[in-house]
């Protein structure tokens, strides 16, 4: 029965990788539908929309799009086999190849018509985490802890968000959000640096150094757990199965969506999950910081002054294991196992958080296509 399993996958691989020729949902996709963009839609981008559509978090009535660049190095064939094998009707793909290089991302180039095709038929879009983004797209010079793996999905990702939002590098350039200001765009880890870089800003290339000026993974573990933001226990003890991520508290600042909005107060510290080295610098055209760490030098969360439906965050509100009470995890060695959820409904107003940004992000995806 395995044996016969793994083969029925194997052609899904196959059958999904011949339809992947014709990836191009957007050039004829379903009328009077909802659809939301998601970019780098692997297997986990995938887990993670089905946690929160079992949560009631990601409305099930939504056609969502997987968008991504033929030269990124991601094999969404796995993706495609995942949809194929799941009956995942509500998941589409579509796949552009029109040339990128570095010198022509920042402004009109190949894939223009591409990015204007896609936005025109979406409704949100959403950026989600991954892998370093190199340095010399923001002008900077790579430090040794960089790791620069997906540089096509990087070329890809800045571009369309410089299409979407404008930037630094050509204040000149009309970004789509100028005729759709309330367009909702979300960017979660990876994805929040994206949208600062995109727009012309900077990144802290690893916190643990540039910031705290620790050299080793026991330095890291003598500050707080407030400025982890990965877990360096997980790290350095490998073999005691702890979870690579950390729970920390962030603080909201008072003149962002999340008091002004969302109706927390800068006295709510709620707890999030966060696995990043690299955070925010200086920030982009349009963009102001509106959540920190606790000791303010680290940036939690971003805004947009002149597009109020967009929001970067650094931290994960997507993780399925935010949700689900029946697993447990160990951060510290000395801890006792507890679910992600307990922990974040023991502190209050944390689990209320995250579902308050969904339902705020989805509110706002509703309100534009009402429009």
């Amino acid at each position: 029965m395995k044996a016969a399993r793994v083969v029925l996958f194997l052609l899904l691989i196959a059958f999904a990788g011949a339809a992947g020729q014709n990836d191009r949902y957007y050039d004829q996709p379903e009328q009077g539908a909802v659809h939301v963009t998601v970019l780098y839609p692997s297997t986990g981008t995938l887990r993670s929309i089905l946690g929160l559509r079992e949560q009631g978090l990601f409305p099930a009535d939504l056609r969502v799009v997987g968008v991504y660049h033929a030269e990124e190095r991601t094999d969404y064939s796995l993706s495609r086999a995942m949809v194929e094998e799941m009956g995942l009707d509500w998941f589409h793909f579509h796949r552009i190849s029109a040339k990128l290089h570095p010198e022509n991302l920042f402004g009109a180039n190949e894939c223009t018509p591409e990015f204007r095709n896609v936005f025109e038929h979406s409704d949100a879009m959403i950026f989600f985490g991954g892998a370093d983004i190199p340095p010399y797209l923001y002008g900077e010079e790579a430090s040794l802890l960089s790791e620069m793996t997906t540089p096509v999905r990087s070329f890809f990702e800045l571009s369309f968000i410089f299409h979407l939002l404008g930037g630094f590098q050509d204040i000149d350039f009309v970004p789509f959000l100028q005729e759709a200001p309330n367009f909702p765009v979300l960017g979660i880890c990876l994805g929040a640096q994206s949208l600062n870089v995109g727009t012309g800003g900077t990144l802290i290339q690893d916190i643990w150094t540039e910031i705290y000026e620790c050299a080793t993974y026991e330095a890291v573990i003598g500050l707080s757990r407030e400025r982890w933001h990965t877990n360096p226990m997980a790290r350095l003890y490998a073999e005691k199965g702890l979870l690579r991520y950390n729970m920390h508290c962030i603080r909201l600042l008072n003149d962002g969506l999340f008091v002004r909005d969302l109706s927390f107060s800068q006295a709510d510290m709620p707890l999030v999950v966060s696995s990043h080295h690299q955070a925010v610098g200086k920030p982009g055209l349009g963009l102001t910081v509106i959540a920190t760490s606790m000791d303010g030098r680290v940036a939690e969360a971003i805004g947009h002054r002149d597009y109020p439906a967009v929001l970067g965050v650094q931290f994960h509100p997507e993780f399925p294991m935010l949700y689900d009470a029946s697993s447990t995890h160990r951060i510290h060695p000395d801890d006792e196992p507890s679910s992600l959820r307990a922990m974040l409904e023991a502190n209050e107003p944390s689990f209320e958080f995250h579902r308050a940004l969904w339902d705020w992000f989805f509110d706002k995806v509703k309100d534009c296509t009402d429009q």
